[in-house]
């Protein structure tokens, strides 16, 4: 057998196994709820570029920031121009900057309690929880009353939580876990963060 036929049976195979694997899989009814951690670059990045896919299908989107404040950064800029995200900025900035936990505390929870209304208007295909996990991390919020506005979520809503040192609760939870590793960052070298690149 020449390499090229060996290839074509060996295609043909991952192909058959492909397509008993899809056949078998069913839609779950109800959206999903996906976390972006880990310490390298790209959580919210990701997340998005989920919501450039949900709107391209004409889904409804809405996005609740719990920690980047007054920050101007490209995404709010492109989606407020391009319109059809609903999106409430509702951090204070970065915790050591407002050195103040009453406040971030009182911040987090005026932002989760927006996402769960949100989350359980029936409003929406897709919401975006955007640095929540940091919230989580700081004790501003709990996995459990995150977990419990994720359960009471409406069926068609799914949910993308972001940020580094998502909870093991949260994670157990759910549907899809991606953990960003960082490899290098040009931060160590002394490079400062870049419009267009990091914000």
């Amino acid at each position: 057998m020449t390499d090229a036929e060996t290839h074509k049976q060996k295609m043909k195979k991952m192909q058959a196994e492909h397509r008993a694997k899809v056949s078998e899989a069913g839609d779950p009814g109800r959206g999903l709820v996906l976390v972006h951690t880990g310490n390298g670059k790209g959580k919210s990045s990701s997340a998005f570029g989920v919501v450039v896919r949900a709107l391209g299908w004409r889904q409804t989107v809405g996005v609740v920031q719990f920690i980047k404040g007054s920050w101007i950064t490209g995404e709010r800029q492109f989606f407020d121009r391009l319109g059809g995200v609903t999106w409430h900025t509702m951090g204070e900035g970065f915790t050591w900057d407002t050195q103040d936990r009453a406040r971030d505390i009182a911040a987090a929870q005026a932002a989760f309690a927006r996402a769960r209304q949100m989350m359980e208007s029936g409003d929406f295909d897709l919401l975006v929880l955007d640095e929540i996990n940091i919230a989580l991390r700081y004790g501003y919020l709990s996995a459990e009353e995150v977990l419990e506005g994720l359960r009471a979520r409406a069926d068609r809503t799914g949910v993308i939580l972001t940020g580094r040192d998502a909870p093991a609760e949260i994670c157990a939870y759910a549907d899809l876990v991606t953990e960003m590793t960082e490899v290098k960052h040009p931060y160590h070298n002394g490079i400062k963060a870049q419009r267009g690149v990091d914000f």
